[in-house]
């Protein structure tokens, strides 16, 4: 740093905090570590009694940590991001709608780990609402090195390290299975706790076809519902290994792509995920098991949010589910904001 003529010192960056203190108005700071000097700061600074400044010495190979933090906003933002003015060298990024935050984490990692910056998210594949904080991005010192923002626009170019996905507006339909129901021997709780779930997504379930255990009945119902153009099928019952649960088996019986039955979570082992495929047309199947209708918070939790946002999910995803993949059944529930399903 150096000394400069307060005069002079337009375009230039303070070194530290100025204090201004109008007696019975205000003591605090009046202009902060960092700031730009403009024009219109000159006689301020001067009514205050500063003829001098301490200012960093201007270079070419370097940039200030506001114009830094652009940089890195560019890197991060895309589509229904808002970004905030720099404040303090920091830009947030906020949710301009509901929808599922991806998170490029490999280049996310690589960035942070050039040094003297940062970029801090949420959890990758984690629903969001509306004007829910989604990263924050900054640079250590006042200034940075240009060539270091430059290892990170290479790292980042390719596109923005994150996306949101806005819900989609699906056709919803239920096959409800199991002969206890069917034949009324017991009241459906199942469906009013899943439709309950996708109320929160702003979804109704358009149909729901009651079956026995005949994995041919259960199969007819499935086809159905194709038929109909329904966009994502929800099976409840029959998702276990005992003998009269057939329901994984219809499912299989439809010609649909098994992703994985059986999942690393808990409560929420005995899931299913296929898609049924014909021409572009591509229709999520889901086998609820029997912790939906009971517990808080499930598997179900997990992937209904990415198929709502038309995110594909892999088997590899599906198994990487098993580190964080433990809930811990809380008295209140905080999901999202826990450790649950932060394994991807």
């Amino acid at each position: 740093m150096k000394t400069i003529k307060t005069e002079e010192a337009v375009g230039h960056v303070l070194c530290h905090d100025i204090t201004q203190i109008i007696r019975g108005v205000t003591k605090g700071p009046r202009f902060k570590k960092g700031h730009i000097v403009k024009p219109e700061d000159i006689p301020v600074l001067l009514s205050i009694g500063k003829d001098h400044l301490y200012v960093w010495e201007k270079d070419e190979k370097k940039l200030h940590e506001d114009e830094a933090a652009q940089i890195l906003c560019r890197l991060s933002r895309s589509e229904m991001m808002e970004a905030s003015a720099p404040k303090e060298g920091k830009i947030e990024l906020t949710a301009q709608c509901d929808g599922l935050l991806k998170v490029d984490v490999e280049r996310l990692l690589a960035i942070n780990e050039l040094g003297e910056i940062i970029i801090a998210t949420r959890h990758n594949n984690i629903p969001v609402k509306k004007g829910d904080k989604l990263a924050g991005m900054r640079v250590i010192p006042l200034v940075i090195e240009k060539e270091l923002l430059k290892k990170a626009e290479a790292i980042g170019k390719k596109e923005p390290l994150l996306k949101l996905l806005p819900y989609k507006k699906m056709r919803v339909g239920i096959v409800t299975t199991g002969n206890e129901v069917f034949y009324g021997r017991i009241k459906d709780t199942f469906t009013p706790v899943v439709a309950g779930k996708l109320k929160a997504y702003g979804l109704t379930v358009e149909r729901q076809i009651y079956s026995d255990d005949k994995p041919e009945n259960i199969l007819r119902a499935i086809n159905e519902l194709l038929d109909m153009g329904i966009e994502l099928i929800l099976c409840t019952g029959g998702m276990s290994v005992d003998p009269d649960d057939k329901t994984p088996a219809a499912i299989k019986s439809t010609g649909a792509r098994i992703i994985s039955y059986g999942a690393p979570v808990l409560p929420g082992a005995m899931f299913l995920l296929a898609y049924w495929e014909k021409g572009e047309r591509k229709v999520p199947i889901m086998g609820l098991p029997g912790c939906v209708m009971y517990a808080a918070t499930t598997v179900f939790d997990l992937v209904l949010p990415r198929i709502l946002a038309g995110d594909e999910v892999t088997r590899h995803e599906i198994c990487a589910l098993g580190h964080g993949g433990l809930c811990f059944s809380c008295k209140i529930c905080t999901f999202p904001e826990c450790s649950f399903g932060k394994g991807v």
